[in-house]
């Protein structure tokens, strides 16, 4: 477990289950949170990799905040298949100011653990994460 500068540590699983997305392709996508008892980020959800975008959007709870690593593939003008490491920061306007606060505090160290990642968004209503948004940070 390593220890992140905001108290919160950062379960094994969180890492093990990126690497399998990122070397294996076995997940879409990974959605984390931060369990504030066990001070630490824990995996909250794995989406298969036949899931969409919209599935993924489906699972991430309305006010509260979260994490999310997404797998976007997609192809380019000169129609090559690539696909791009998505890290998104959840933290929508509805949700509780202390929860948007440690989510805040523990991003950047939570985000070392997890070599790979390729863009990194920061989203506070549905609109600023949305497949359009995504599309365009990809190329």
């Amino acid at each position: 477990m390593a220890n992140a500068a905001s108290g919160m540590a950062v379960h094994d699983e969180c890492k093990l289950k990126f690497l399998e997305l990122k070397a294996k392709r076995t997940h879409r996508f990974i959605i984390y949170m931060i369990e504030e008892k066990l001070k630490q980020v824990i995996v909250e959800k794995v989406g298969e990799p036949s899931l969409t975008y919209e599935d993924f959007m489906a699972s991430l709870p309305a006010d509260e905040c979260r994490y999310a690593i997404y797998d976007f593939d997609f192809v380019t003008e000169e129609n090559c298949q690539k696909s791009k490491i998505f890290f998104i920061a959840w933290s929508p306007d509805t949700s509780r100011v202390r929860s948007k606060m440690i989510y805040a505090s523990s991003k950047d160290r939570f985000k070392r653990e997890l070599d790979g990642i390729q863009v990194e968004l920061q989203a506070t209503d549905p609109t600023e994460m949305g497949l359009d948004v995504i599309k365009g940070r990809a190329n």
